[in-house]
């Protein structure tokens, strides 16, 4: 497995790793199997959260035993200190360790800084203090905080939202975290299951040598193909360049990134989903969304109070609720005609 140094922190951590958030949706069972194959493979640096429900849980049920082996990064979503001291407790807990390597503060829309009233930045320095952490990161989906964060000083590594759509600003916090010697670490590199070639994803971002892509997995099936790419890396040719480009063409400037900062809705719309699921129903199986349930999902947007609170909160000022009456529509159409063509089969069939 290949490794690389983050930042200043002076881990060497897999260039493949390992991002825990799709665990929350298996069993304990399963994801003890999954972590244990990325293990033996030779992953060693694995991206959790205490917001993913479960997935710490399941992290220290795996690997508890081969704490020392792997490095381990979670984040806490706390805007004071008190209670990121307390949600940091709950995590050493959860994933059976008595420190975090790397604790990072969670989806910020502002940089938590010193003397700026909120204790965070004092309470995460008091923890590495403690021993109870090791490196301190920032996550974030708007370009100017970690921009902000890497210039700082202050962080030891930032995450931010990296893959083979990113446009030119984005692609500036590799140069800065380069300058600055800062970890950096690219989640959604998938752009949350929208991006079909897995190829070109993975050559895009192995290009960068400071760059760490945490590729989420919930099936064995997912991790065996990041790791044939590991195994032989994709070249990032001309062809593999011309496929992005017909990618981006495709999914336009337009489309959600499934961050889920708009959540959660007032009437219970699963924005994430529901202000995708056009592009969704063209680049994976209808069958997953044409069920009774994603039918009533869907229908929940007729109810949208168009209180703009999901439009207020998008960090790439997207016109939330238009997006979701636009994929309702299409949803309804797509369905009326699916339903009308499994009619006309049934009456041929008969």
């Amino acid at each position: 497995m290949e490794k690389m140094r983050l930042g200043r922190t002076n881990l060497s951590v897999a260039r493949t790793s390992f991002g825990a958030l799709p665990l929350q949706r298996v069993t304990m069972e399963e994801a003890k199997i999954i972590l244990l194959k990325a293990y033996e493979s030779g992953i060693n640096f694995y991206d959790t959260a205490r917001m993913y429900t479960d997935s710490e849980e399941k992290i220290g049920n795996a690997l508890s035993k081969y704490r020392h082996d792997v490095i381990i990064a979670t984040k806490s979503v706390a805007r004071e200190g008190d209670e990121l001291a307390k949600e940091l407790e709950l995590s050493l807990k959860m994933l059976k360790t008595d420190y975090i390597d790397i604790y990072q503060s969670h989806f910020c829309k502002v940089l938590p800084l010193p003397d700026d009233g909120t204790q965070v930045y004092e309470t995460l320095l008091k923890a590495r203090e403690q021993g109870k952490i090791r490196f301190i990161g920032v996550t974030s989906h708007d370009i100017n905080v970690v921009l902000q964060g890497a210039k700082s000083g202050l962080y030891d590594t930032v995450q931010y939202p990296l893959s083979c759509l990113s446009v030119e600003r984005d692609l500036d916090i590799i140069t800065i975290c380069r300058e600055h010697d800062v970890g950096l670490i690219a989640m959604k590199a998938m752009s949350g299951g929208l991006i079909r070639n897995k190829r070109a994803a993975f050559a895009f971002l192995r290009a960068y040598d400071n760059v760490v892509p945490i590729w989420g997995v919930q099936r064995i099936e997912e991790l065996e193909e990041w790791l044939s790419y590991e195994n032989n890396p994709p070249i990032l040719d001309a062809k593999l360049l011309e496929e992005i480009e017909q990618e981006k063409a495709e999914l336009g400037s337009s489309f959600c990134r499934g961050c889920g900062y708009c959540l959660p809705c007032p009437v219970g719309i699963q924005i994430v989903t529901c202000a995708r699921m056009e592009l969704f129903l063209g680049r994976m199986p209808p069958e997953l969304y044409t069920t009774t349930e994603w039918r009533d999902n869907m229908a929940l947007i007729d109810e949208c109070l168009h209180c703009d609170s999901c439009k207020n909160k998008c960090p790439y000022s997207l016109d939330t609720p238009a997006l979701l009456a636009e994929n309702n529509r299409f949803y309804k159409e797509f369905i009326a005609n699916r339903d009308a063509k499994i009619s006309d089969d049934w009456s041929d069939k008969r």
